[in-house]
């Protein structure tokens, strides 16, 4: 029996990767990729706003107050703004800042003729808020900016998990958030396209009539189960190449255009918001945390637990849509089970949100052990942290869950697979899981 299922594994993965599809997917994969991680970068910094100002203040009170920097140049000019507008396209500058209030509520005027972006009417209006701020706390309290500045404090809450025996662990929520996230993304993802690669393969077989004469030389559960395992096979190949061709290309782009891309800099419009906003860039200090979190995760659990939740998740799925497939005679016909098959797989990913916000709650616990949700709800809690039997407990569920879809698929299959021009509903599906033959 394994062997005949050995077979088939082997020829559905020489089949699959050999084909030109194949070949190209995996190569574009990693480019669109790598693209996606690259270029957004490298336009940032090649893209620059570069605005000079110049400040046209009648209240006097901003002379000095807007700090320039690289990209963002301010120059204080005392003339009138009909004379700043009248010579605009004779001189250098891009923009006539106007401002001749201290309203708190005031609007200041803008004069382009090169758009300023965002991030830096941001730090414009940061700058002259504080500046009002300032002369607000001076004529009503007597005290300056700096004394103000002085006496507020700034608490940062750190999360520590101490479990029974006593032990602690910190983690940082945001990388949580996104890794959980990441890791969902890509196994729905990943079951999503090769599930339905399965069905497909079964409705071709079926339709073409080779089924038949592969059924003359191993039993419809062998088939079903070989063609699952070597599309699986296929899709842990295709994953790992994406990632080695994926890293190998981003580290040879930031070598090659080391002069120009720094992926470990700051954006510049981010920079500039920062300081609009007071804050300090402490670039040692945050590489130092960044460090701290990334040591805090656990890297090689999440690895082992994509590749146990990606292969659980695509074989109990797969067995489900390999059913389909052998129940209907064309892609049309698959919509009316398709519904019921994707809903779980959808909702999880629907609530995944919500189970970031609170990944130790009833709903994350019970939606993370039941095996049609577990795929992607697990990965969003793992790097939250999560207690081993919960983790136990919901990988033998997925296993079992699997063994059960496969089990009803096999009947589905063994009857459907060799039946031809008659319109399946789900009371016919229902006989033929009970059918013995």
């Amino acid at each position: 029996m394994m062997n005949k299922i050995a077979l088939i594994i082997k020829r559905e993965y020489l089949t699959r990767v050999k084909k030109t599809s194949f070949l190209v997917m995996t190569l574009v994969g990693p480019l669109l990729m790598a693209a996606l991680m690259i270029v957004p970068a490298w336009l940032a910094l090649k893209d620059k706003d570069v605005q000079i100002v110049e400040v046209i203040d009648e209240t006097g009170q901003f002379i000095n107050q807007f700090e320039s920097t690289e990209t963002l140049k301010f120059d204080h000019q005392f003339i009138s703004i009909e004379k700043a507008k009248e010579d605009f396209y004779e001189t250098k500058y891009t923009s006539i800042l106007y401002i001749n209030s201290l309203d708190k509520n005031a609007e200041v005027e803008m004069f382009y003729k090169k758009q300023p972006g965002v991030s830096t009417i941001k730090q414009i209006e940061n700058t002259i808020e504080s500046a009002i701020n300032s002369i607000e706390l001076k004529n009503k309290f007597n005290i300056t900016k700096d004394q103000l500045e002085e006496s507020k404090s700034s608490i940062t809450v750190k999360t520590i998990y101490r479990d029974i025996t006593g032990s602690e662990e910190s983690k940082s929520s945001t990388i949580s958030s996104v890794l959980g996230l990441a890791g969902a993304v890509m196994i729905y993802f990943f079951v999503f396209m090769y599930g339905i690669q399965v069905m497909r393969g079964v409705i071709e077989e079926k339709t073409s009539r080779i089924v038949e004469i592969i059924i003359s030389s191993v039993k419809p559960f062998q088939l079903m189960m070989g063609k699952i395992l070597g599309i699986a096979l296929v899709g842990l190949t295709q994953f790992i190449l994406w990632m080695v061709l994926t890293g190998t290309i981003v580290t040879v782009a930031q070598v090659a255009l080391n002069q120009s891309i720094d992926m470990s800099s700051t954006p510049p419009g981010i920079e500039e918001a920062m300081q609009g906003q007071n804050i300090q860039l402490d670039k040692q200090k945050m590489l130092t945390q960044f460090e701290s979190i990334i040591d805090e995760i656990p890297i090689f659990q999440m690895l082992f637990s994509f590749l146990f939740y990606f292969l659980g998740g695509y074989l109990l799925y797969a067995a489900l849509l390999a059913a389909i497939g052998s129940a209907v005679d064309s892609e049309a016909d698959t919509q009316q089970f398709m519904m019921p098959v994707t809903i779980p797989l959808i909702f999880s990913f629907v609530v995944a949100q919500t189970v970031i916000e609170n990944p130790d709650g009833a709903m994350a616990f019970w939606l993370s052990i039941f095996p049609l949700t577990s795929p992607i709800i697990m990965m969003v809690r793992i790097p939250f942290g999560v207690d081993a039997w919960e983790l136990i407990l919901s990988m033998v569920l997925l296993v079992l869950g699997f063994v059960g879809t496969t089990w009803m698929a096999g009947k589905i299959y063994r009857t459907g697979i060799l039946m031809y021009g008659k319109k399946v509903n789900y009371k016919e599906l229902w006989k033929w899981l009970f059918y013995k033959g």
